[in-house]
């Protein structure tokens, strides 16, 4: 026999989840206890906040293609880690939440902390499911890990009352749950290939979630095999190394001019694995009656014409799409080749970016970042507009992986970049965050520090929610409300959680700094103080003005 908090633990280092994150709570005390018994067969890495915990799990997510997992109480631990659970949910992101819940008995008496998790989750969770005996918990466990992973992945939440985690069982866990990636039809596969064959302008657009390293390389070789152009959408930029000849730019958020007139005057289009979002259509007015051939693979096929209608719909996953269309080889023609160093051409003129003004100018800073960053560094960001930097002026090789919220969650940055330390110990982690968006999760250091997980953090620091005046300039010129900061001494702050500060405000200052930071062994902390004059890289405060009068 075995208490339901022991065999949960179990189940889960069955289904090779030997990590979670959290905030601890009397509400799960036997879970803990679990984890306890495994020892070091299984680590809870302590955070700060639930928000943080949930970003961590969400990150894991995004880097193993298996559930990251977040332990919370009930409550108001739960309504703290939503933040994360949306996020996986834009991001097509696999995870699992746990929450600790009132005793059975005490069910629907408005009991200290009690929430109804299938109301408050039902909008962004895949499945929502309160555990009811101890025995119940190994099906319960592999069905949340094959809901998470399937079709298109996301968030599962399971709630755990205190009396079924205590009660005792003598079931075992589950093996192992593998999810198989849906192939595409022999006929779909057939149909993509004449279509792309006859194309003289295609563009491949990538996103979503569980690709494979091998798909990845896929992807790269089936785009220069044939000359196929290749736009990432919003912050999937590392799916395919950026230094390709294929690849044209990102189509997000503020996207480029040159990549905007490649979705325009592509003839043929190719999507996998994305699902048309607000940022990528720039408000849904792209796609829409252009007479362009559209392709849409997808694993859900609740994605297919959700947004756009298709000229061909395949209900498959992106790493078998890529590589049955690979196989086919289609083969090059001299118009697609022209077609794509055109492409390729603009969009190496929009990487740079004009000075800035002040001393630290942010244009001089990403250069010597692109040229000095490790092959494998793993780049997270938050939102806000500071993010333009690690989006936009960022070349991402095969190596490096790129971390961040779809749905634009500031405090993202940090908790994603400790989480890949504690996954990648050994390799570089480096979160661009800005000074509004780092106050959202700063005490997160203390989790870095105790878990010895720390990552490099830039605070890209203008002393403003940048973002917001953005648009207060464009919309109500010169009625500034609410978007001015006053902050801490952000290097201070990192020396009292143990971790390397520093404050830099001169470019040439800047490798220097870097380089101390990267020596720390406890991570560390540059604050970067930029001119609040400038509301994004190539708009300023009276450009907005004149051109928003």
């Amino acid at each position: 026999m075995i208490s339901g908090g022991h065999l949960l633990i179990q189940c889960l280092i069955e289904q090779g989840a030997n990590t979670a994150f959290g905030v601890p709570g009397e509400s799960y005390l036997a879970a803990l206890d679990g984890m306890n018994e495994a020892g070091d067969g299984f680590r809870f890495v302590t955070t700060r906040n639930e928000a943080g915990a949930s970003f961590m799990a969400e990150a894991w997510g995004k880097l193993t293609g298996r559930p990251g997992i977040c332990f919370v109480t009930r409550g108001p631990g739960a309504t703290n880690a939503s933040i994360g659970v949306h996020t996986a949910a834009q991001d097509s992101t696999p995870m699992v939440l746990f929450i600790g819940q009132v005793p059975t008995h005490h069910r629907g008496k408005e009991a200290f902390q009690e929430m109804d998790y299938n109301l408050f989750f039902g909008s962004v969770a895949k499945w929502t499911v309160e555990v009811q005996a101890a025995g119940e918990l190994p099906e319960v466990v592999a069905s949340a890990f094959s809901i998470a992973m399937s079709d298109r992945p996301g968030p599962v939440v399971v709630a755990l009352p205190e009396d079924v985690l205590e009660a005792e069982t003598g079931v075992s866990p589950l093996p192992r749950v593998e999810v198989a990636e849906r192939l595409p039809a022999p006929e779909d596969v057939e149909w993509a290939v004449e279509l792309l064959r006859l194309s003289e302008r295609p563009l491949v657009l990538v996103g979503g979630g569980r690709w494979t390293d091998e798909g990845r390389q896929d992807l790269q070789a089936f785009a220069e095999e044939n000359d196929f152009a290749v736009a990432p959408v919003f912050r999937f930029h590392d799916l395919m190394d950026n230094h390709s000849r294929a690849y044209i730019g990102e189509a997000g958020v503020g996207m480029p001019v040159v990549v905007k007139e490649t979705i325009l005057t592509a003839d043929v289009i190719l999507a996998i694995g994305i699902r048309f979002g607000e940022m990528t259509t720039a408000g849904y007015t792209l796609f829409t009656d252009t007479g362009q051939t559209l392709i849409h693979a997808h694993p859900s096929e609740a994605e297919l014409g959700k947004i756009v209608e298709p000229t061909l719909a395949m209900h498959a996953g992106p790493n078998a799409t890529v590589a049955a269309l690979r196989r086919a080889r289609i083969g090059s023609t001299e118009t697609r080749r022209h077609w794509v160093e055109a492409r390729r051409a603009a969009f190496e003129t929009s990487i740079d970016f004009p000075s800035q003004p002040g001393d630290l100018d942010m244009s001089k800073v990403m250069a010597w970042l692109r040229e000095n960053l490790p092959a494998d560094v793993i780049v997270t960001n938050g939102a806000g507009n500071f993010s333009i930097w690690n989006n936009k002026a960022m070349l991402y090789g095969p190596g490096m992986r790129l971390l961040g919220p779809q749905n634009g969650a500031m405090g993202y940055g940090l908790p994603a970049a400790i989480a890949a330390k504690v996954l990648y110990p050994d390799r570089m982690a480096v979160a661009f965050v800005g000074d509004g968006d780092f106050q959202m999760n700063c005490q997160e250091l203390g989790a870095a520090f105790q878990a010895h997980a720390g990552p490099i953090v830039l605070v890209i620091n203008n002393g403003s929610y940048g973002t917001i005046r953005m648009h207060q300039e464009r919309t109500y010129p010169h009625r500034v409300s609410g978007t001015e900061l006053v902050n801490p001494d952000f290097a201070a702050l990192a020396h009292a959680y143990g971790l390397y500060g520093e404050t830099v405000t001169r470019t040439d200052a800047f490798p220097d700094a870097f380089a101390r930071a990267a020596e720390s062994s406890t991570g560390a902390v540059l604050d970067l103080v930029v001119s609040g004059d400038m509301l994004t890289p190539t708009q300023s405060v009276d450009q907005a003005r004149q051109a928003h009068p």
